[in-house]
């Protein structure tokens, strides 16, 4: 089982940028496709982006497509989120997802290892 820490959540006005990390332990990511999920107040867990085993491959929740950019560094075990043009329904806690099968998930319930997730606050 992988261990993931995520970092880099804080309050940021609208149109601004953040940068999430995900580090993950206990085993190398390059045997798990990465997502990342966020789940607002009084929400469901929603899927935001997926990137394959090599980083090849992305994918985007339409909500974000265009203002998030997910990558990998397989070398320092670390996944991150790219943030930008940020609004204030974008306000969650994000959470970083390992899953163990070969193709993109967008299911929670592929996802077998969660961090504990960082608040990211937009205000107005």
């Amino acid at each position: 089982q992988v261990q993931l820490v995520e970092s880099g959540g804080g309050l940021v006005q609208a149109g601004g940028s953040l940068r999430l990390s995900c580090a993950a332990s206990g085993r190398t990511i390059s045997s798990y496709t990465m997502g990342w999920f966020r789940q607002a107040p009084g929400k469901e867990r929603e899927f935001v982006a997926a990137i394959s085993r090599s980083g090849g491959n992305t994918f985007y929740a339409d909500s974000v497509k265009g203002r998030f950019t997910i990558s990998r560094d397989n070398t320092k075990n670390t996944v991150y989120l790219q943030m930008n043009s940020l609004k204030p329904e974008d306000t969650a806690v994000y959470y970083c997802a390992a899953n163990p099968r070969t193709y993109i998930a967008t299911l929670s319930s592929d996802f077998s290892s969660w961090g504990q997730g960082t608040q990211v606050t937009v205000s107005s």
